[in-house]
């Protein structure tokens, strides 16, 4: 009977324990130069950590006209990286191709990326 008992106690420690990954709170400062880009009315960034999604942009703020954006954003995830690509003027970036991959400064708190419109430079 203590058997049983034992063996019950140690399958409902086991089925209960948690095997979720553990988040982390993760900011990352995106800096955009759009410089090349003619007629910029509107700039974004989209991806797949909240506060970011692929079905609208989250704003970045314009640092010197036409030419350089900024945007950071804070998020909870447990993963190493996040991945995101930019738009302007509601135009995605790198159509029909891979998105962005930003990982995240293990280090520090927060990861600053800067990027080129439509550039891997």
């Amino acid at each position: 009977m203590r058997t049983i008992i034992t063996v019950t106690i140690v399958f409902f420690l086991f089925l209960f324990s948690s095997c979720v990954q553990k988040s982390y709170k993760r900011t990352v400062v995106f800096t955009l130069d759009v410089s090349q880009v003619k007629n910029v009315k509107k700039v974004g960034i989209r991806g797949n950590d909240k506060p970011l999604s692929w079905d609208s942009d989250f704003e970045m703020k314009e640092i010197i006209k036409d030419s350089l954006y900024k945007a950071t954003i804070t998020g909870e995830t447990g993963y190493l990286f996040t991945e995101v690509k930019f738009t302007v003027n509601d135009e995605f970036e790198f159509q029909n191709q891979d998105n962005r991959r930003v990982y995240f400064d293990e280090k520090k708190d927060t990861t600053f990326y800067k990027a080129t419109f439509n550039s891997l430079k």
